[in-house]
């Protein structure tokens, strides 16, 4: 007896970004759990958003699995906060993508941050940071060169798989990239 599999539509997720954007964070793909809901970070237990809130980026926990509301998203836009991805391609996992997907990812990106100008842009992971941006030895971080006014910066990714880092890892390396970004009320 064969048991039906849904299939999760192949489809984008749209870039959260609102005018005043100062902090854009650059997952790496979405998700599964993300292309079908349409909402960034949206599969149940990533550490996302529970990071944010716990640094305080936003006043109050955030949940997508279900969805972004017109609601959140007003609210994060309001707050200066953005979100695109690397490569736009969801996949199950992030190995299933190709170098020259973050290579062709990395050089949209910087189109975006320059039609966008956000105060800094996060990329969520350093290997995709490495190689989207054909830097092997990059490290978390601010990193040394900008994107014209914009400060870049590597922040760990908050997918499970990255097991060492915790909510509160996760949301003190954030917090350094939103103080940078000027985001009121992020913790110390």
């Amino acid at each position: 007896m064969s048991v039906a599999v849904r299939q999760v539509p192949r489809l984008a997720v749209p870039d959260l970004i609102g005018p005043g954007c100062r902090l854009l964070f650059a997952g790496i793909n979405p998700g599964l759990w993300s292309a079908r809901t349409g909402a960034h970070f949206a599969r149940p237990g990533n550490r996302f958003w529970p990071a944010l809130y716990a640094a305080g980026i936003t006043d109050r926990l955030l949940d997508m699995s279900e969805g972004e509301s017109a609601v959140d998203r007003d609210y994060l836009i309001s707050r200066g906060i953005g979100i695109t991805n690397v490569v736009r391609r969801p996949s199950a996992r992030a190995d299933e993508l190709s170098t020259a997907e973050f290579r062709a990812g990395g050089e949209r990106l910087r189109r975006f941050v320059t039609r966008h100008h956000p105060a800094v842009i996060a990329f969520a992971g350093i290997g995709a940071y490495r190689t989207a941006m054909g830097k092997p030895k990059a490290r978390t971080g601010e990193q040394p060169e900008s994107w014209g006014r914009t400060r870049v910066w590597v922040v760990p990714n908050p997918s499970g798989l990255n097991a060492h880092e915790t909510v509160q890892s996760l949301a003190a390396a954030y917090a350094q990239a939103a103080r940078a970004a000027g985001i009121p009320g992020v913790i110390d």
